[in-house]
Parts: C-alpha cells; structure tokens; sequence
C-alpha cells in the first residue's frame, strides 16, 4: 500500500503471476478467455476505451481489486482523461451507491498511480 492506499501496480503483478501458474495447469480454458476477452474489447459500435470503461465500472460495482487494476491500467495506455474516469466513476456510483463509492475512490487511487508510470 502507497500512503495508506492499495498498490494496484502490485495487485495486478500479484495476479499476472497467479494466472501465469493457472494457465500453465489448464492452458485451454485460458486461450477461450483470451479470445472472449479480444473478441468483446475490440472496436465496434463502441470503441475500445468505451468498453474499458464500462468494464471499469462493472470492477468498481463488484468490488474486484483486480478488474479496477487491469481496467485503469489498458484506460491510461488507451489516453483516458481525468473526466471521462470520473465521469465513470460518478455513474457507477449512481448506480451503486455507497458500497461503489468506496471502490470507486480505489479506482481514482489505481488511475493516479498508473498515470504516474
């Protein structure tokens, strides 16, 4: 943790290293992710960023550490904006109320610490 914070950069490591060792031990079911995973990030009717975001929100929704982690991490590659994050962020709340503001403030840690490199 970073000034009382989670380290998402960590968090994701930690996990990245978890799912090296499951597919290792079950390398199909890890390809059919992947190509789910191409197959709904890929641009369509709605372009990648979008749906990094709504997966954004959705991690945030189910408090899951590591969907916020992935998710802001390919957002900051992808050139999001402090806007569109806290716009995300301020729906999921809407939407979620107090439980998803909690992770949404964690989400807001992650997408400073991944802006930072």
């Amino acid at each position: 943790m970073t000034d009382g914070h989670k380290d998402y950069r960590k968090i994701t490591q930690s996990i990245k290293s978890g799912m090296k060792e499951i597919h290792a031990r079950v390398p199909e079911t890890m390809k059919g992710f992947s190509a789910l995973a191409a197959g709904a990030t890929k641009d369509g009717a709605l372009d990648r960023k979008t749906k990094e975001l709504i997966a954004l929100a959705i991690g945030v929704a189910t408090h899951c550490d590591g969907c916020i982690g992935f998710h802001v991490k390919e957002l900051v590659s992808l050139g999001v904006t402090e806007e569109e994050i806290a716009e995300t962020l301020a729906m999921t709340v809407y939407m979620g109320g107090g439980p998803s503001l909690m992770y949404a403030a964690d989400a807001w840690t992650a997408y400073e610490q991944f802006k930072e490199g």
